[in-house]
C-alpha cells in the first residue's frame, strides 16, 4: 500500500515539473502581425535577422505587403490569407498596404550577433 502511494506520489510531481517545463518553453510561432480594420496589429514589431514574420488578414477585404524600399511584396490577400517573410538583414524596413496606403507599419530587425566593431576591446 505504501508503495502504491509513493508512486503515484512520484506521478503527479513528475507531471507537475513535466507541465512546468513545457510552460515556460520558448514559444516556436512566428512573429505574426494581424490586418484588422484597415490597421497593421502591431504597427511596430522588432526581431532578430533570420526571423520569418507573417501577415495574417483578418479583414474582409483584401489588402497586399508592400516593403516601401521595394525588398518584399505580397500579392493581394483575401481573408485568412497570410504573407511570410524572412527578414535575413538588420535594418527598420517600413511598408504600407499597397491596396491602401494609409496603413502602414514597420519591421525592425536587430543583428543575432553583436558585429567585431562593436564588441567590447577584451572579446575581439
Amino acid at each position: 500500500m505504501k508503495a502504491s502511494t509513493a508512486i503515484l506520489g512520484l506521478a503527479f510531481a513528475l507531471a507537475s515539473v513535466a507541465q512546468a517545463a513545457s510552460s515556460t518553453m520558448p514559444a516556436t510561432t512566428p512573429p505574426t502581425i494581424v490586418i484588422d480594420k484597415f490597421a497593421f496589429t502591431p504597427g511596430e514589431i522588432t526581431v532578430v535577422a533570420g526571423t520569418t514574420v507573417v501577415w495574417l488578414n483578418h479583414d474582409q477585404t483584401p489588402h497586399a505587403i508592400a516593403a516601401r524600399d521595394h525588398s518584399f511584396a505580397s500579392k493581394a490577400m483575401d481573408t485568412d490569407d497570410r504573407f511570410e517573410h524572412r527578414f535575413a538583414t538588420a535594418g527598420d524596413f517600413s511598408y504600407v498596404c499597397s491596396l491602401h496606403p494609409f496603413m502602414t507599419g514597420i519591421v525592425h530587425v536587430r543583428p543575432t550577433s553583436p558585429s567585431a566593431a562593436q564588441r567590447p576591446r577584451h572579446l575581439k
